[in-house]
């Protein structure tokens, strides 16, 4: 089976109507609004239905619009269909793994997790959608990226992938973020000057 080609593109202004209605899609990850992982305002912790999705998603936008990255859409015939939450580590509350968010040469970014539309699974998109996320960090100016997947028999935290899936990729474990999360990091080279 051939694999489709996504295209990568980081999540900006322009690109947020397209992260919207991605989440907001039939069977999207609009009850998380991918939050999970990101510092919430003590006002949001305790709202529920409506008033937290507009909450995480007014917080997720303001993000965007700061210019701070949130993450990678990946985009098959113009159409997203698959989703990568990447950011420097220190805009994510403590993933595990060392509490350190800069190493020499720079700051860490971190995997926290990954969507992908039902109809596209099975096919690949995961290794596609790390290898632009790690191209988007490098691009940035990443040190290193951290990533805390799972083995595929794990029961939960699947939605922050399988460790296979990065070993490939070149990341190495370095811990345990609980019971069932490996921490792995890849190393970046320094750009070229």
């Amino acid at each position: 089976m051939t694999r489709p080609t996504l295209e990568i593109r980081p999540v900006d202004a322009a690109l947020w109507p397209d992260l919207e209605a991605f989440f907001e899609a039939r069977g999207g990850p609009h009850f998380c609004w991918c939050m999970a992982w990101r510092p919430k305002p003590a006002e949001v912790r305790d709202l529920r239905g409506a008033a937290r999705k507009a909450a995480l998603k007014d917080a997720l936008a303001g993000q965007v619009r700061r210019g701070e990255p949130v993450g990678v859409l990946g985009y098959a015939n113009g159409l997203p269909v698959a989703w990568c939450s990447i950011a420097p580590k220190a805009g994510y509350r403590r993933l595990g793994g060392p509490p350190e968010t800069e190493v020499e040469g720079g700051a860490i970014w971190a995997i926290a997790c990954f969507f992908i539309r039902r109809d596209r699974r099975g096919q690949g998109l995961m290794t596609a959608m790390l290898a632009g996320a790690v191209a988007e960090a490098r691009r940035r100016g990443a040190a290193a990226i951290e990533a805390y997947p799972v083995d595929r028999d794990a029961p939960s935290y699947r939605f922050m992938g399988f460790v296979d899936v990065f070993r490939r990729a070149g990341f190495h474990e370095t811990g345990r973020a609980g019971h069932r999360r490996h921490v792995m990091r890849l190393e970046l080279a320094a750009p070229d000057t």
